[in-house]
């Protein structure tokens, strides 16, 4: 018996060693801790035929999809996680064929940008002075901005530091949570506690009740985040909405767990810089360009966000706001036509 044992243990140590050992060889680390996801990953995806665009950022290659005529008016969609670029490709078409300059970036950890490890490079700030970098490299300005989930936490922030850049702005299934004084000190270490309670969440546990806090505590303890089957879940309200071949592209930046950083970590991030939102929201209720709000009637997880914006931001009031019947979450995986048609005649009011 104890021979047996000993020989199953040496099978298995084996195996193991042998899959480590072929996980390193599919894996393209550049540098230490910073993955790339090969090309091949993207090859074939459906409706999504765009021109791959990089550009370097801390030494890191940063992707983003760049259509329509340079001189075009600009349209900036920001997604959020634990999605990519991808999840604009019903909406970049019809604005390109609006006459307008469609720019959809991947965050750095998401889409076709670098992926790197190391939970401090993907700080709240970070992934803001991104943003902003590439704001300024492609020089943009007149830019109308979409933003959805962690697109609007970054790109609110870019939109206070560079206002003039901006001439209207949708928010769609996002919020800026800010506060100032004791609250923005005790606001983030309560949400850890909070999350520390929560403890363990399981896949059903998930499925059964995707709350913002359920999500964000079942993204701290899995340990391969199935991101399609999540974009699944959160897009339509129930498990198994997607077909794989769209579960499979929302999976393709993702090769296995070590590229995943980004999404596991930004869930635990959203309250981090409660002072620093603050601030930016000092520049948005002073703010009286256009500004509207698209939210979903049923997204389990911001659903009454909207209310927030529409009262603190001047260039929100007197505005008939919309609201994306039959929608969740990701409102732009099932309703994104609706939506590219709400940017353009949004941009044509006077």
């Amino acid at each position: 018996m104890v021979k047996s044992f000993f020989m199953r243990s040496v099978i298995c140590t084996i195996v193991f060693s042998i899959v480590l050992f072929s996980m390193s060889a599919l894996a393209d680390e550049i540098s230490p801790g910073i993955f790339r996801t090969p090309d091949t990953r993207f090859d074939n995806l459906p409706d999504f035929p765009f021109t791959p665009n990089y550009i370097e950022l801390d030494g890191l290659r940063f992707h983003y999809v760049d259509e329509g005529p340079r001189d075009g008016a600009a349209v900036l969609l920001l997604h959020g996680e634990p999605t990519w670029s991808y999840l604009y490709r019903h909406m970049i078409p019809p604005l390109v064929a609006a006459g307008h300059r469609v720019i959809a970036p991947d965050l750095m950890g998401f889409g076709r940008s670098d992926k790197p490890t190391s939970v401090e490079d993907h700080s709240h700030q970070r992934h803001v002075a991104q943003m902003r970098a590439l704001v300024l490299a492609l020089d943009l300005n007149d830019i109308t901005m979409f933003v959805q989930d962690w697109g609007g936490l970054i790109g609110l922030r870019v939109l206070a530091e560079e206002p003039d850049r901006f001439a209207r702005v949708i928010v769609a299934n996002t919020g800026l949570p800010g506060s100032g004084g004791l609250r923005g000190y005790i606001g983030y270490p309560l949400f850890r506690f909070l999350l520390w309670w929560e403890g363990t969440v399981t896949w059903e546990e998930l499925s059964e009740n995707p709350s913002f806090i359920r999500w964000a505590a079942y993204s701290q303890t899995v340990e391969d985040m199935p991101v399609g089957k999540i974009v699944g879940l959160v897009a339509a309200g129930k498990e198994g909405a997607l077909d794989l071949e769209l579960v499979t592209a929302y999976d393709a930046p993702f090769p296995d767990a070590r590229y995943k950083a980004g999404p596991r970590i930004m869930p635990y991030l959203v309250p981090s810089e409660l002072r620093e939102n603050a601030a930016a929201w000092e520049v948005l209720e002073q703010w009286e360009k256009p500004f509207l709000t698209a939210f979903s009637d049923s997204d389990p997880i911001t659903r009454g966000g909207e209310v927030e914006f529409q009262q603190r931001i001047p260039g929100a009031r007197n505005r008939d706001h919309l609201t994306i019947q039959g929608a969740g979450h990701f409102l732009q995986e099932t309703h994104g036509p609706q939506l590219a048609d709400a940017i353009i005649r949004f941009m044509q009011e006077p």
